[in-house]
């Protein structure tokens, strides 16, 4: 009689036990998407952070053609400038100085590109532009790019190209817009082609075009790298009052082009480069991570100056000015508040020149080297290290 009542009441208990279970297997099934919506809110605010981090660290500058000096340069610019989470710099890929003060201008992300000093005259002639001062300043001068013109060795003055077809790289190119400006400047009038640099040397090989036309920082590599034969040289450009002063007497060396210049140096004309920037209102997002940006390419130079780095870099003088730009006010301040210690930089050249004695025959980069090595010594004497 007891075993019968136990079974009876494990009978009429099996169905409440049964669903007290379901309706604990309902609660934990309902806890899950909760859980598991959780959790993807979580996520997904881990890779907002880390998307947001990344865009306000990073300044994108556009260079120039791939083996150009500019995109040299602008692999130096995020090797030495590279600061993790606070700063990074990230080249693209550009057609040149023409082309990259519009792309500075009108493409969204970037912030940095290298202009001309005649790029501002450029967008000035552009009709379609307003307030072109406002919105495209500069961070420095850089250094000069001088006008390569590869032809055949019976032409010695770039006066006889007059009439012939000579290609200015491709449109819109820095190449296309300065090159072009100093053959006017020159007085010669030639047959303008734009193709890339590659196929221009290519089709100077086969008779198809009588010169190619550069304007780049020496060394240029793709023109260093071209094998003339017996047949082609750089030919001569020789300032003239008629030329713009946009543009300066320059020279190119043997030792810059050892196969294309058996001869010796030779004159030509050249521009200066700057270090372009889009000036973003005070207060900005970018305009705040561009004051980081100016904070470390001032505050780094020195490292620009390494031998591994481009050589170009040794000609650049941070305080020189640029006239008819403005300079971006970061930049300026960071500057003006210096002074002092560029007095105190030509101090050290004037005493470590009295010091050695250099011929006029030093090598200029080892007498560079020795420069900042003693400065170096010098000043970690003076601060007890």
């Amino acid at each position: 009689m007891r075993g019968r009542r136990a079974g009876f009441l494990v009978a009429m208990a099996a169905p409440c036990l049964g669903l007290l279970a379901g309706q604990s297997v309902a609660v934990r099934a309902a806890e899950q998407p909760q859980a598991g919506q959780a959790q993807a809110a979580d996520e997904a605010a881990t890779e907002l952070t880390l998307g947001e981090r990344m865009n306000a660290s990073t300044v994108a500058v556009i260079t120039g053609t791939p083996g150009g000096t500019y995109f040299r340069i602008g692999a130096d610019l995020a090797f030495v400038l590279d600061e993790t989470d606070r700063l990074r710099v990230l080249p693209v890929l550009g057609k040149g100085a023409g082309q990259n003060a519009y792309d500075l201008r009108f493409l969204k992300g970037i912030d940095l590109a290298f202009l001309r000093t005649d790029t501002i005259e450029q967008l000035r002639q552009d009709k379609r532009l307003i307030n072109v001062e406002r919105h495209i300043q500069y961070i420095a001068k850089l250094f000069d790019d001088e006008l390569h013109i590869i032809g055949p060795v019976g032409i010695d003055d770039a006066r006889k190209l007059a009439g012939k077809r000579v290609s200015f790289d491709v449109k819109g190119s820095g190449t296309d817009y300065s090159g072009r400006a100093m053959f006017r400047s020159l007085g010669i009038a030639v047959e303008v082609v734009n193709v890339d640099q590659p196929t221009a040397l290519e089709m100077l090989r086969k008779g198809e075009l009588d010169a190619v036309v550069s304007v780049a920082a020496k060394p240029v590599s793709i023109i260093a790298g071209f094998d003339p034969g017996d047949k082609f040289h750089l030919i001569p450009a020789r300032f003239t009052e008629s030329v713009h002063e946009a543009y300066i007497p320059a020279s190119l060396n043997t030792s810059d082009y050892p196969k294309l210049l058996t001869a010796g140096p030779i004159d030509t004309l050249a521009v200066g480069s700057v270090l372009g920037v889009y000036n973003h209102p005070k207060g900005s997002a970018r305009y705040k991570k561009l004051t980081r940006f100016v904070e470390a390419f001032f505050g780094k130079f020195d490292e620009f100056l390494s031998p591994q780095r481009h050589p170009k870099w040794r000609d650049v003088n941070l305080a020189a000015s640029v006239s008819g730009w403005t300079r971006f006010r970061p930049a300026q301040d960071w500057l003006d508040a210096r002074r002092p210690q560029e007095a105190m930089a030509a101090s050290e050249s004037a005493q470590f020149l009295k010091e050695h004695q250099p011929s006029a025959t030093a090598d200029k980069e080892e007498l560079y080297q020795a420069f900042l090595k003693w400065r170096k010594s010098r000043r970690s004497a003076a601060s007890g290290l």
